[in-house]
């Protein structure tokens, strides 16, 4: 699968025009937008965005990450956007309060509207951040809710990426593409991919031994105001080192 962007990687920029001509400038042309760069509540206009971005050549191909609640009606909302603008996945997030509920909700939907869902592990504050919470969250549903795989939050976790690619494959929908490096203190800090804790041949070897073919997308957060040289260093180094998920051979 081709490799796609984060938006938020580009928060920077707020005219989606520009950003999507900043995510050929990083080499790429698929893009997973999130509520930085747009709402989820409109799906009509969700549809216009969608078209946007699919005439500048940088089709999204997810959306997220967006939290699912006991509130139905605001996620047939989200449903109804991913779906107008013809989307497989989406990543997602659950509170702790009224969890049951909100994975029914979730899980009846993601049925209805043929769009997968992947959990967003988002570190070790997070409370879905471990394996043994998504063990306990994946007992109670379906396959159709599985892991959007975080690999530096991940790792800010003290988990194993790869040996949460090995457990949750077959519930592995989506795979952010992250590196961190820590300070003494445990801050986090993001570096181009592969030059951290994240072995990006180790990730496509185990990306290959479960047979992912969900979504590829590639996050780097620093460098606000000028993001793209260090996406494009990013961009390189999935290209030397990975075989499964691929860019675009002008990058």
């Amino acid at each position: 699968m081709e490799l796609g962007v984060q938006s938020y990687c580009l928060r920077g920029i707020h005219d989606n025009d520009k950003v999507a001509e900043a995510v050929k400038r990083c080499g790429l042309r698929r893009i997973e937008v999130c509520a930085v760069h747009t709402g989820f509540d409109d799906p009509e206009a969700f549809a216009d965005l969608a078209g946007l971005y699919r005439k500048a050549g940088v089709p999204i191909v997810s959306i997220g990450v967006n939290r699912i609640d006991t509130d139905r009606a605001k996620a047939e909302q989200l449903f109804a956007c991913a779906k107008a603008a013809g989307l497989e996945r989406m990543s997602v997030d659950f509170p702790l309060d009224g969890i049951d509920e909100a994975l029914a909700i979730a899980d009846e939907l993601s049925e209805t509207h043929g769009v997968a869902l992947g959990i967003h592990n988002h570190g070790g504050r997070h409370w879905l951040g471990s394996t043994t919470a998504l063990r306990w969250v994946f007992g109670k549903t379906s396959a159709r809710i599985g892991l959007s795989l975080d690999t530096a939050w991940a790792l800010d976790s003290r988990e194993d990426p790869i040996k949460m690619i090995e457990e949750f494959g077959e519930r592995l929908h989506l795979i952010h593409i992250k590196d961190f490096v820590f300070g003494r203190d445990r801050t986090p800090e993001d570096v181009i991919v592969g030059t951290g804790n994240l072995s990006l041949i180790e990730l496509d070897r185990a990306l290959s031994g479960v047979g992912f073919a969900g979504e590829a997308i590639l996050e780097y957060e620093g460098d606000v105001d000028n993001p793209i040289p260090a996406l494009r260093e990013c961009v390189s180094a999935v290209g030397a080192q990975m075989s499964l998920v691929t860019v675009p051979e002008e990058a």
